[in-house]
């Protein structure tokens, strides 16, 4: 191995948007124990994020150790996954291909993917889907990085002898769709490729997505001090720059594999999203940076990143339109997101729905092409 007709029940979804909310989904959120306590620890900028991470130098082999649980049979993976969870949930989740067009879904992730990890399984539910439930194993910061995950599910590096294999075991049990990732600092191909490998040995026709999260305050020196400096042209170019990031690393493992990695442009929906709120397209919207303009209802909340209060939708909304190759738009109903008061509004999430799929569309990476502009991916009529 290389490195590298429940859909109309509003009281269903609510459940299943608490059922989701709670982590009860099959969700696992880790946290960084002292046994996994990186080697390093790098200095944290001031007020800001921190980028700069110990990797092991095992990365760079040719080959994972020995006792990586990548290596083991199906059936190991989920005796050694039961006893690790301590009987918190299904050694290997299982599902039936869906009839109705539904993707069976395993994906790590941090902060960044939660909003649209939580809201998606109520947007496809409102479009008339029964979408077996995600398997995620995810956590906070660089413990949701597929790198991390990595190591912590196969018992490797910082996880030494203490594999937590939750993903491997149902990967290699059962039949899935897609996987998706959030993206981390300083990425590199061989923290996805490994994935692919896995998945590919165990005979899975999957796709696999990476979000490329979204522009970030740190990106600026220095940090704006108004959001008059915010504009439209600093923002996508803030959004280029995570690009030059990522954009290779999908190239890499598409040259590798084929045309199966794709971009969940939550960045490129983000970049639209303050075009419109600059037109005045976005209403209820007071803000572009709770951080800078200091307005409760904005599109980021905090330095770090984390979307504003009311637009988990939106990020839930790009997901749909990358994973299914179908505009939000066409969904009938309202969906039952849980909201406080008047917002977000009806009117609000329907631009959500336009800037979703727009940002899908015209964004190369997604694997979405429209040219008949009918709301439905032009390969997705074909299947």
């Amino acid at each position: 191995m290389s490195i590298r007709e429940y859909a109309g029940c509003r009281p269903c979804v609510l459940f299943c948007f608490l059922w989701v909310a709670f982590g009860c989904f099959t969700q696992d959120v880790s946290s960084q124990s002292p046994s996994a306590a990186l080697d390093a620890k790098p200095a944290r900028k001031k007020a800001g994020v921190n980028t700069q991470f110990y990797v092991d130098p095992g990365w760079s082999s040719e080959r994972f150790p020995d006792h990586a649980m990548c290596y083991r049979t199906a059936a190991d993976l989920a005796e050694i996954y039961a006893k690790a969870s301590r009987d918190k949930g299904t050694a290997v989740v299982s599902y039936e291909k869906p009839v109705d067009g539904s993707l069976r879904i395993v994906g790590t992730g941090h902060s960044f993917m939660m909003p649209g990890y939580s809201t998606l399984p109520i947007i496809t539910s409102s479009a008339g889907l029964r979408q077996p439930a995600p398997v995620l194993h995810v956590g906070g910061g660089v413990t949701g990085s597929s790198r991390y995950k990595w190591e912590q599910e196969n018992g490797i590096f910082s996880f030494d002898q203490k594999p937590v294999p939750k993903l491997l075991s149902s990967i290699a049990g059962g039949k899935w769709d897609a996987m998706m990732w959030g993206p981390f600092f300083h990425d590199r191909k061989e923290y996805y490729s490994c994935w692919i490998d896995f998945c590919r040995k165990h005979d899975q026709d999957m796709k696999f997505y990476l979000s490329d999260a979204w522009p970030q305050l740190d990106q600026l020196n220095p940090i704006p001090t108004t959001e008059d400096e915010l504009t439209d042209a600093v923002v996508a170019r803030m959004h280029a720059e995570k690009r030059e990031a990522y954009g290779p690393i999908i190239r890499e493992l598409n040259d590798m594999y084929g045309d199966c990695v794709f971009v969940l442009p939550t960045s490129r929906a983000m970049v639209l999203a303050v075009e419109y709120y600059h037109r005045g397209e976005l209403p209820g919207v007071e803000g572009i940076h709770k951080a800078v303009g200091g307005h409760e209802r904005s599109l980021w909340r905090d330095r770090l990143g984390h979307l504003g209060h009311g637009m988990e939708s939106l990020e839930g909304y790009v997901f749909y339109a990358t994973l299914y190759g179908r505009s939000p738009e066409l969904i009938e109903r309202d969906v039952p997101f849980p909201q406080k008061g008047d917002y977000p509004s009806t009117n609000l999430d329907r631009v959500f729905r336009k800037i979703a799929w727009q940002a899908a569309i015209s964004d190369p990476m997604s694997g979405i092409v429209d040219k008949n502009k009918n709301g439905i991916a032009d390969a997705r009529e074909r299947d």
